[in-house]
């Protein structure tokens, strides 16, 4: 199936907000958006459209329960994809969920996982 076939689950948008930056210094840059709080949890893969083109992304939206944070949002992973885009708008499409969102017993289990999500949204993508 090529990928400008594949179902859109859902959608949303918003501009991307300063935050503590753990996804960087985790390894993982991920640009922050407050999302509508219906949007169902989990780790996903879609696309993120920056200005006038769509990027392969990770999608996390949900808790980050494993520091302790209980708000809701989304992070997205933009792969191979390194612009500062903060005060910039996005659209997301989410396609397919990876897994549910969990908790960690430590940042190395988590980064572990992380890396283990990422192959899987690389596989998806075919990159």
């Amino acid at each position: 199936m090529s990928n400008l076939k594949k179902k859109i689950l859902f959608t949303f948008s918003g501009f991307v907000k300063k935050a503590k930056g753990r996804g960087k210094k985790l390894g993982f840059p991920t640009a922050n958006i407050q999302i509508p709080l219906d949007l169902p949890e989990g780790i996903y893969v879609g696309y993120t459209q920056h200005k006038e083109k769509k990027h392969p992304s990770l999608i996390f939206i949900g808790s980050p329960i494993t520091f302790k944070e209980f708000d809701k949002k989304a992070e997205i992973y933009i792969l191979d994809y390194s612009n500062e885009i903060y005060d910039e708008f996005l659209e997301v499409e989410v396609l397919k969920k990876i897994r549910d969102n969990m908790k960690f017993d430590s940042k190395e289990a988590l980064i572990e996982q992380m890396k283990k999500d990422e192959e899987e949204g690389r596989e998806y993508f075919k990159l």
